[in-house]
């Protein structure tokens, strides 16, 4: 049987293109799972499994694969996020080798400011440019009910260390709640006075109960509407077609040098932005994802530590975002949540519906594929997070991913575990961390 990719052939360009004609030149690096809060949108109360200190990039790989994305691959912004990134102590280390090996590009940090007040200062030292901080109410009640800590203190004299040591801009993104959404006003009238650009961002699908509903969710029509209860906002528009952010003006307020105050809002799901997004993202343990709602990992971390050089890791992760799917599909019939539902949950939680239950404990495999199945996967290697038990179990869930053509690739197949080709489909997975798929052609 003849498979065809019904994909274009990607062009000859060292950038990060995908089939829909973007180009990611922005930067997320998830550098931890642990977190200092445990908001009810995106943490379960006990924490996430933690990631063994040998899967998750050190200092000096963090600093290698931004700097490999920075000079041959052209993104132009990096972020570092969490979990929270302050929960690693070498985060001063990573940013200096960052700022030490790529001069020119900005560095900026995704923090819940819990122990900023702390490390602000020498976060700029080290070469931070600029912070965005989670905070969605200066309730305190309000705060310790959705974090499940009582740590609303600790955030605002973070905040204000971040802006005393001269970070710029230092930005508040707040995820309205139907509990919090009566205090908007109050939100941003605090922002107005301390200086700081807020940020309103729809709930996604995200939280570890897996209670989200679009029906529920607050808009940002209702998060504006609620606000010009109290201000007269005028439609500003994007800074720019790949910003996230809608702005409006607050009149009769302004910066500290002087520039009309804007309120942002971002509109995740009601008007999502899938068609300019330029991002590309690493996870803690060092796998690309095109999507935060992408069920796809490719492990260049593996690649790198293979002794790889440069130029093989940049075209795994050229290969990877040439899949970008179009959008996320949020409140779309065929959407469903990802096999890892954030930056910080990439590697942890199996969440697909569409998926038969296995029994197994859930750990981490590294999938090669070889020829055709290369071809349809659209990379050679990826890492899953998956509690199958058995070769049969593994290849379901490939297909259920990737669907055709690999499907059709994947039930011809023959598999190498070790030193031994199996095709059979109650062969054991236990202790194995990687696998290989290997098509009659390819030597099976």
């Amino acid at each position: 049987m003849t498979v065809t990719d019904p994909r274009p052939t990607r062009p000859d360009t060292p950038l990060l293109v995908d089939t829909f004609g973007r180009t990611a030149r922005d930067l997320r690096v998830s550098l931890t799972e642990k977190c200092s809060l445990r908001c009810t949108y995106c943490m379960p109360e006990e924490g996430l499994p933690p990631i063994p200190d040998a899967a998750r990039m050190t200092t000096d790989e963090v600093v290698r694969l931004v700097t490999l994305a920075h000079r041959e691959l052209g993104v132009q912004e990096v972020r570092f996020t969490g979990g929270e990134p302050l929960m690693r102590n070498d985060l001063e280390r990573i940013i200096a080798g960052t700022r030490e090996t790529c001069p020119a590009l900005p560095i900026a940090l995704t923090s819940n400011a819990v122990g900023l007040e702390h490390r602000a200062r020498g976060l700029v030292e080290a070469g931070l440019d600029r912070i965005n901080i989670s905070l969605d109410t200066v309730r305190r009640a309000e705060f310790a009910e959705l974090t499940r800590r009582d740590r609303l203190p600790a955030v605002l004299r973070g905040i204000r260390a971040a802006r005393d040591a001269g970070m710029d801009p230092v930005k508040v993104n707040a995820v309205p709640m139907r509990a919090t959404l009566p205090g908007a006003p109050d939100l941003l009238e605090w922002a107005l006075a301390e200086g700081v650009r807020l940020r309103f961002i729809e709930e996604m699908p995200l939280d570890a109960d897996n209670t989200w509903s679009r029906v529920e969710m607050v808009t940002a029509r209702e998060v504006l509407d609620t606000l010009g209860e109290r201000f007269d906002l005028h439609p500003v528009g994007r800074e720019d077609p790949a910003a996230p952010a809608e702005l409006w003006e607050v009149p009769g307020h302004t910066t500290a040098d002087g520039a009309p105050a804007t309120v942002g809002v971002i509109a995740t799901v009601t008007r999502n932005f899938c068609a300019a997004c330029d991002r590309t993202r690493l996870t803690a343990e060092g796998t690309v994802r095109s999507c935060l709602f992408s069920d796809d990992e490719t492990d260049v971390l593996g690649v790198l530590r293979s002794g790889a050089g440069d130029e093989e890791v940049a075209r795994v992760w050229r290969g990877a975002m040439w899949g970008k799917q179009a959008g996320h599909g949020i409140g779309g019939d065929a959407f469903h949540r990802p096999v890892h539902g954030s930056d910080w949950w990439m590697t942890h939680q199996l969440t697909s519906d569409t998926v038969e239950p296995v029994s197994g404990t859930p750990r981490m495999i590294t999938v090669g594929y070889y020829a055709a199945a290369e071809d349809a996967a659209g990379t050679a290697r990826e890492r899953l997070h998956t509690a199958a038990t058995t070769i049969g179990e593994l290849a379901a869930e490939i297909c259920e991913r990737h669907g055709e053509p690999l499907a059709s690739i994947v039930t011809v197949s023959s598999f190498l575990v070790g030193e031994s080709t199996t095709r059979d489909p109650a062969a054991s997975l236990d202790e194995v961390t990687a696998i290989d798929v290997l098509p009659p052609f390819a030597g099976g």
